[in-house]
């Protein structure tokens, strides 16, 4: 059974992947370890090692500590229902695109959205 923090720990690591637009084989390669275990760590079926997430963090480009971000008090059911959102690839996809856009075009798109979500 899933322990929540291997599986938010998991997700992390998904979410960071694809934000820096790495597959599993890339990440794995960079690990120094079969992708079938970057599968079973992102869905929390396999605990993460202190020196694995070390190497996982470094290779990501992120510190440990943003594998547990969302975990504090009161946090934790935010931080799944965000996990879930962002473990969506349309939405990564959709997040990744957004930030490659030029700022002061990202704005007024950003203003848009924010226009169209209050009509619907």
């Amino acid at each position: 059974m899933k322990h929540p923090v291997d599986a938010h720990v998991g997700k992390r690591i998904r979410h960071r992947r694809w934000m820096v637009g790495m597959t599993q084989q890339q990440l794995a390669d960079k690990v120094g370890i079969k992708f079938q275990q970057i599968q079973k760590y992102e869905t929390g079926m396999n605990r993460v090692s202190a020196s694995r997430l070390w190497d996982v963090a470094d290779a990501l480009g992120v510190s440990i500590s943003f594998f547990f971000e969302g975990l504090g008090e009161g946090q934790v059911a935010a931080g799944y229902a965000y996990a879930d959102m962002m473990s969506d690839k349309e939405a990564l996809e959709l997040v990744r695109s957004y930030y490659a856009i030029p700022e002061a075009q990202r704005r007024r798109l950003f203003d848009l959205a924010r226009v169209l979500s209050e009509a619907a």
